[in-house]
């Protein structure tokens, strides 16, 4: 299992465009078979920084959603959207075992 935070923050004026995009992308996400989660969560003292929490059960299912369709879309449309570059951080799986996601 492949464990990704991507953090975003968002220019004001895109939020609710970026929000949307996202959700977009979000749902079409957690189709692909070799993604169990992919959750969008907003801070609530700044709505404009969003958390996309994505568990992948293996780094090439990475790999393969940064070719689908709705991700190359999201991440076009975003672009121009983002106050600051996006940033990611990886984890590994503690608890629960794996096979209990």
């Amino acid at each position: 299992m492949l464990i990704v935070q991507v953090h975003v923050t968002v220019k004001s004026e895109f939020v609710e465009a970026f929000r949307k995009a996202t959700l977009v992308n979000a749902s079409q996400s957690v189709t692909e078979p070799g993604i169990v989660r992919f959750d969008v969560l907003r801070q609530k003292d700044n709505p404009a920084h969003f958390v996309l929490f994505e568990v992948y059960r293996t780094p090439d299912a990475v790999a393969k959603h940064k070719e689908t369709p709705h991700y190359l879309t999201w991440r076009d449309a975003v672009a121009g959207m983002m106050a600051l570059p996006r940033t990611r951080v990886e984890y590994e799986n503690v608890f629960p075992e794996d096979t209990n996601w």
